[in-house]
């Protein structure tokens, strides 16, 4: 079914306990993590969204309990004159994860089909085939094995507006912010199309699109890690190992350790 961000705009306030319902997902997210580890399971978590859409205020959230030594985020910029040399996709392949690890990427190779197509900085015909390129370099991740989730945080333009107001308004936002934001901004109506291109043409069953409605910040951050842990709890083994005898014992000398009754 086609995805339609005019179906992401109701920002319904969250109604309950957020910082209870936060800390549960953050310790089932914490859970999932290591389930990499003991799994040798890897994972990309990929963010794309709006300038001042709220990602960043997401990833923070969800990685709060992760063990920084199985995780790593990367935030993409602008490519540099060496990365410029060569394939589009060459920049990612060394970002992608080792086994146990997850890799989180604050946006991404859809750069090619969003920022740099909307703003000329390649040719129509490298961004037209960059379509088929990135379908193919996913279908070898998830087929070597590499667990795919992707979203794409969605505001209005009137939330967009308020959020860079708030930029400019708090001292410690204002690095957040500059003439790139504007720039942007003028063409939302060519970033749509091209959305909706990305959208339909790399929604694959094998690394699905999943739109956040970030108009309401709470909802929003809930909704994301809520949709990360489904996806990736079908992906990654869930059981636990019973503890080590040798270490029971262990334990048992050294302290007289006895094991938890569980009801």
């Amino acid at each position: 079914m086609a995805i339609d961000l005019a179906d992401y705009e109701k920002g319904k306030p969250f109604k309950g306990d957020y910082d209870a319902e936060l800390d549960k997902l953050q310790e089932r997210l914490a859970k999932i993590q290591v389930a990499h580890v003991i799994h040798d399971r890897r994972s990309v978590i990929l963010f794309e969204g709006w300038d001042a859409a709220g990602k960043g205020g997401i990833i923070k959230r969800m990685t709060a309990q992760w063990d920084p030594r199985f995780y790593r985020v990367w935030p993409i910029a602008a490519p540099s004159a060496e990365e410029c040399d060569h394939h589009f996709l060459w920049r990612f392949w060394t970002r992608l994860p080792a086994g146990r690890n997850i890799a989180v990427f604050d946006r991404s190779w859809y750069g090619r089909v969003l920022v740099e197509r909307v703003e000329g900085f390649c040719s129509k015909a490298e961004w037209k085939r960059a379509y088929d390129e990135i379908n193919a370099f996913e279908k070898q991740q998830a087929d070597a094995g590499t667990n795919i989730v992707k979203l794409f945080v969605h505001i209005t333009q009137e939330m967009q507006d308020r959020q860079l107001a708030e930029r400019l308004d708090t001292p410690w936002k204002r690095w957040k912010t500059g003439a790139d934001d504007y720039r942007n901004r003028a063409r939302r109506a060519d970033y749509l199309d091209a959305l909706a291109d990305m959208f339909d043409k790399t929604d694959s069953k094998y690394a699905r699109w999943q739109v956040i409605d970030n108009n309401d910040r709470k909802s929003g951050r809930l909704a994301a890690m809520k949709h990360v842990a489904r996806t990736l709890e079908k992906l990654v083994p869930m059981d636990f190992p019973e503890a080590d005898p040798e270490v029971v014992k262990l334990a048992q000398q050294a302290f007289g350790y006895e094991p938890k009754k569980i009801a």
